[in-house]
């Protein structure tokens, strides 16, 4: 059974840091990739960044490029997103994905999801 739990959300300041977490267990192969994606109150969930299984390629959102940087350790099933001068619009639910294929931004296809972890930002 597949297990994706995020931790290190919480309340910051506009232009503040936080970095996430997911940690990753029940997968049978270690070559998936993971991704990020976010949900705000009454808004569709939207991508924000995935990274293949090997670490190599990754992909961002046009909003969150140069701010926000997605990386993985695969010893110890760990995936990371490193948020940077956050900005208000960046308040949300912040939820990990993976699967065996590179799926990046195909939200409908993950088959794993996290519960997810929540990120609020101030003005």
């Amino acid at each position: 059974h597949v297990h994706l739990v995020e931790s290190g959300g919480g309340s910051v300041q506009a232009g503040g840091s936080l970095r996430l977490s997911c940690a990753a267990s029940g997968l049978t192969r270690s070559t998936y990739d993971m991704a990020w994606f976010r949900q705000a109150p009454g808004l569709e969930r939207e991508f924000v960044a995935a990274i293949s299984w090997s670490g190599d390629s990754t992909y961002y959102a046009d909003s969150v490029k140069g701010r926000f940087t997605i990386s993985r350790d695969n010893a110890n099933h760990m995936g990371y997103l490193q948020m940077s001068s956050l900005q208000v619009e960046d308040a949300a639910v912040y939820l990990c994905a993976a699967d065996y294929r590179p799926l990046r931004n195909l939200r409908h296809k993950y088959p794993y999801w996290g519960q997810g972890t929540q990120v609020t930002v101030s003005s």
